[in-house]
């Protein structure tokens, strides 16, 4: 269909596909590039395809999809800040529905986007598989911890410290009935890092100075994030080790309690708050390419959206709708100017808009539901 297709509907598609290695290979990207700036860069490697791959895992969502319009980016840019800060499925009782939606694609929040993959995770598949996976990730965590230098694991402290101080928000968060303040809270704690760190390991943590223990910053934290993964895999897969093989809990009090532990786990062990930076990334990244690309198209005349559809389109300036008002086809009034026998436009226009005609013109609903205005 010729549509605009939303950012929160990007989102919703491609999360798991194309931004959640991104993350991935961005992490490994700046714990790299900082460890090789404290050698003044010399010996290292420009990394192209890394960057370009992570790149393009990002922006190609937005790249691909059609009519880059400034109301749109506008209308896109508040709806999917909507869809980040919504608490559409966090409450108790929403549990049922979030299964049902995450299954059927029809999510309506990022809370609700999150949930609904730890739901289907730590709930239907095998339990051994689950048993295994945590197994190996526990493996590779040792394994970096043996490799990893003494200095570096000295910070893990201070995030644990912090982690503590955020549990407190996040108890507030349930106590006060969902309140997203205590949520927004147990976000913002994480700045209190750097003053708290001194009074927790001393001088060390800025000496001799920020800049040359930037890459022990970088490494601790992904550490850090990497164990509290282990430790809340550790939590769910004995919860349904428990409730599984408990002969004494009725089957669907056991599933109920499992998916009420899984919920708690989801905001105690920061997964929902990491999922809020990476999203508020994907905002900032999607909010500069749209932009890009709406400047190309009015400086080279719709170039991109007749690279995506076709040229009898692309001919719709900025700031106008496709036949607004019952206003005949280009091809059409073409026809009328210079006569049937017209060709200047080509036939693979008239081909194109003729059979979305005869469709009732679904296919040409160029601003997408709830605005009828491209400008």
């Amino acid at each position: 269909r010729h549509q605009h297709q939303t950012w929160k509907d990007i989102y919703c598609i491609y999360w798991k596909s194309h931004y959640k290695p991104a993350f991935g290979l961005m992490v490994a990207y700046i714990i790299y590039s900082t460890i090789a700036e404290q050698n003044e860069g010399e010996g290292k490697l420009p990394m192209v395809l890394v960057v370009v791959s992570m790149v393009a895992w990002i922006i190609t969502p937005v790249l691909f999809s059609p009519f880059p319009r400034w109301n749109l980016i506008l209308q896109d840019l508040c709806e999917f800040n909507g869809f980040i800060t919504s608490g559409a499925g966090s409450h108790d009782a929403d549990i049922a529905e979030v299964v049902s939606r995450g299954k059927k694609g029809t999510v309506r929040s990022l809370y609700e986007t999150g949930l609904a993959e730890e739901l289907d995770v730590w709930s239907e598949q095998h339990l051994l598989m689950l048993g295994v996976t945590l197994v190996l990730k526990t493996a590779v965590g040792l394994l970096v911890v043996a490799l990893l230098p003494a200095e570096i694991l000295d910070f893990l402290p201070i995030f644990v410290v912090i982690l503590s101080l955020s549990w407190v928000a996040v108890l507030g968060y349930f106590a006060a009935g969902l309140n997203n303040v205590f949520l927004v809270l147990s976000f913002l704690l994480w700045a209190a890092a750097a003053p708290l760190a001194h009074m927790i390991i001393g001088d060390r943590f800025a000496s001799p100075d920020a800049y040359t223990r930037l890459p022990e910053y970088v490494i601790s934290t992904t550490v850090f994030l990497y164990f509290l993964g282990i430790a809340k895999d550790f939590v769910l897969l004995t919860c349904r080790i428990l409730f599984t093989l408990c002969p004494c809990i009725p089957p669907e009090v056991a599933t109920r309690r499992l998916q009420e532990c899984i919920r708690a786990c989801f905001v105690y062990f920061l997964v929902q708050q990491v999922h809020m930076v990476e999203a508020y990334v994907v905002l900032f990244a999607n909010a500069l390419t749209a932009s890009a690309l709406a400047i190309f198209d009015q400086v080279f005349c719709n170039a991109h959206t007749w690279f995506l559809l076709n040229r009898e389109l692309a001919r719709t300036t900025h700031g106008d709708t496709y036949m607004k008002k019952g206003q005949a086809p280009f091809f059409e009034l073409d026809r009328l100017h210079f006569g049937a026998g017209s060709e200047l436009w080509g036939s693979d226009s008239e081909s194109e808009v003729s059979a979305g005609s005869e469709r009732g013109g679904d296919d040409l609903n160029l601003a997408g539901a709830g605005d009828p205005s491209w400008a």
